[in-house]
């Protein structure tokens, strides 16, 4: 079996489990007839740098996530393509754990905040509890209605403010509730 094959396989158990499968249940989910395969198939893949085994020996994820990043690419003239190679990798599992434990995600409507790169469909990540400081971006609710804008205080007072011209700067009126801190944007294509 291809170790490609069995990564696929073992995250989307551990997608729908939110835990890696116990080698009873490798057998089950590779058609393994022995747990001698299934012990096999584990330290393989514990070599391969994908899985580890934690101090009482039950198995977790280290690069199961991981994303290959082959380079560089620029968005502006392009470059040579030997310059832009490196053989790295992004995982994904380990940069969410790094994340505080205070966040939640919402999910974007409108383009306020195009010229942050910021637009409709993107899922924020916000970090609950953290102070703003003068241009962050941030979840408030303003006047009992949400919003993602920057934050930034003058002369005492609080002004929500967008990063599209189409739209004006909020100075709140009855209430402001400071949600958290935008850590993180995530934007899928189709």
């Amino acid at each position: 079996m291809q170790l490609d094959t069995a990564i696929i396989k073992l995250r989307k158990f551990y997608t729908s489990e939110k835990r890696l499968p116990t080698h009873e249940e490798i057998c089950q989910l590779f058609n393994f007839s022995s747990k001698n395969a299934s012990f096999y198939l584990v330290k393989k893949l514990v070599e391969a740098g994908v899985i580890e085994k934690d101090q009482k020996g039950r198995l977790t994820p280290k690069n199961l996530f991981a994303i290959p990043q082959l380079g560089i690419i620029k968005a502006g003239s392009p470059m040579p393509a030997e310059s832009s190679l490196h053989d790295d990798s992004i995982d994904l599992y380990r940069y969410l754990l790094d994340m505080p434990g205070t966040i939640f995600s919402l999910v974007v409507k409108g383009d306020s905040m195009i010229e942050e790169g910021i637009t409709e469909g993107d899922i924020v990540i916000v970090e609950k509890g953290r102070e703003p400081h003068n241009g962050d971006v941030v979840a408030a609710c303003v006047d009992n209605e949400w919003t993602v804008k920057y934050f930034r205080k003058m002369q005492g007072n609080v002004v929500l403010l967008p990063a599209n011209p189409k739209y004006k700067p909020i100075f709140p009126k009855d209430s402001l509730m400071l949600g958290g801190v935008v850590i993180s944007v995530i934007r899928k294509y189709h």
